[in-house]
C-alpha cells in the first residue's frame, strides 16, 4: 500500500506530501496501518529469532533490512517524523530483546549522519529547523504556526478560557483539529487540561509496560511494549512540536487528533494492547479473577 500511493490515479497528494490512497470517495493513509503492522511483524520476528539475536546475520541484519525498506517507503512520501519514530521504536525493542549493545550503538552512530544529511539536503526540513530555533524571527511567515500555538497556550493560563471557547481554532491556528490539537486544549482548559492529558498518556505508558511485563509469552510482551512505545513517541513528538520544544512536524496526537486513518489505527493498537492485558496470564485477567 505504501508503494501504491505513488501510482497515478490511486495516490493522493496534499500539503506537499503523497501519503494517501484514494478509492472513489474513500481515502486513507497506508502509513498509519503500516506502523502497527510493522510493530506486530517486529514482535513476531524477535520471538522467532530469540536464539539468533546475538549474531549479526541472523539477529540484527534482518530487522535492519526491514527497517530500511519501511524507512525508504516513508521518506518517499515524504514522512520524516514517522521514520524517526519507527527507528527509535526498533532500537528500543532490539535492546529489550537482548541484541548486543555495541551493535545498537553502531546503529545509532550510523543513523545520525544520515538523518543530518536528510535535513540538510531538504530545504523545507532545514527551514523548519531554523524556524524552531527562532520562530519569532518571522512570526507572520515561517514561524506563524509555532507562534500561534504558543499564543493559544498563553491565552489559556491556569484553567483555560472554557470548553469550546477557543479563538485560535477560528482560522488563526492552522491544523487546529489535527497537529495542534494540544494547543487548543491548552487554550480552552489551560495548564490544568494539558497536565491532565500528559498524565493520562503517562498512565497509558505505565499500564502498557505493565501489560508487557505480565504477558505470558514473548510475542505478546514485544507487541505490547512496541505499541505503547508507538503511542508514547507520537505523543511526545506532537506535544514537543506544539510547545515549540521540537521542530514543526505533521504528527497526530493519539486519541485526540482528527483523522480517520489515524483514529482507526490507534484504536486497533489499543484493542490489541487491551487483548494482551486481558488475555491468559495478563494482569487485567488476574485482577478480575479470569473474567475480564
Amino acid at each position: 500500500m505504501l508503494i501504491l500511493v505513488h501510482v497515478p490515479g490511486l495516490g493522493h497528494s496534499a500539503g506537499g506530501a503523497r501519503r494517501w490512497l484514494k478509492l472513489g470517495s474513500f481515502m486513507f493513509q497506508p502509513s498509519e496501518i503500516g506502523k502497527v503492522a510493522y510493530v506486530l511483524w517486529l514482535a513476531r520476528s524477535l520471538t522467532r529469532k530469540a536464539d539468533k539475536l546475538q549474531t549479526f546475520s541472523g539477529g540484527l541484519l534482518p530487522h535492519l533490512l526491514m527497517l530500511g525498506l519501511f524507512a525508504v517507503l516513508l521518506l518517499l512520501e515524504p514522512d520524516f517524523g514517522t521514520t524517526v519514530v519507527i527507528a527509535a521504536l526498533t532500537f528500543a525493542l532490539l535492546f529489550v530483546a537482548g541484541t548486543r549493545m555495541s551493535w545498537l550503538v553502531g546503529m545509532v552512530l550510523a543513523a545520525v549522519p544520515v538523518a543530518l544529511v536528510l535535513v540538510w539536503r531538504s530545504p523545507y526540513r532545514m527551514q523548519r529547523f531554523l524556524t524552531f530555533l527562532d520562530p519569532w524571527a518571522d512570526p507572520h511567515g515561517r514561524g506563524y504556526q509555532t507562534v500561534e500555538s504558543l499564543l493559544g497556550f498563553g491565552a489559556g493560563g491556569a484553567f483555560g478560557v472554557g470548553l469550546g471557547e477557543s479563538h485560535q481554532k477560528l482560522f488563526f491556528l492552522p491544523a487546529a483539529h489535527t497537529d495542534f490539537i494540544l494547543s487548543i486544549v491548552g487554550e480552552e482548559l489551560g495548564f490544568a487540561g494539558v497536565a491532565c492529558v500528559i498524565f493520562l498518556f503517562a498512565m497509558l505508558a505505565w499500564r502498557g509496560v505493565k501489560a508487557a511485563h505480565a504477558a505470558p509469552e514473548a510475542f505478546a510482551c514485544y507487541a505490547a511494549l512496541g505499541l505503547v512505545l508507538l503511542f508514547s513517541f507520537e505523543a511526545l513528538v506532537n506535544a514537543g512540536m506544539a510547545l515549540a520544544l521540537l521542530p514543526t512536524k505533521g504528527m497526530a496526537l493519539p486519541f485526540l487528533s482528527y483523522g480517520m486513518s489515524h483514529v482507526v489505527s490507534t484504536l486497533w493498537a489499543a484493542g490489541i494492547l487491551l487483548s494482551i492485558s486481558g488475555g491468559p496470564g495478563g494482569f487485567l485477567a488476574r485482577a478480575g479473577g479470569g473474567r475480564r
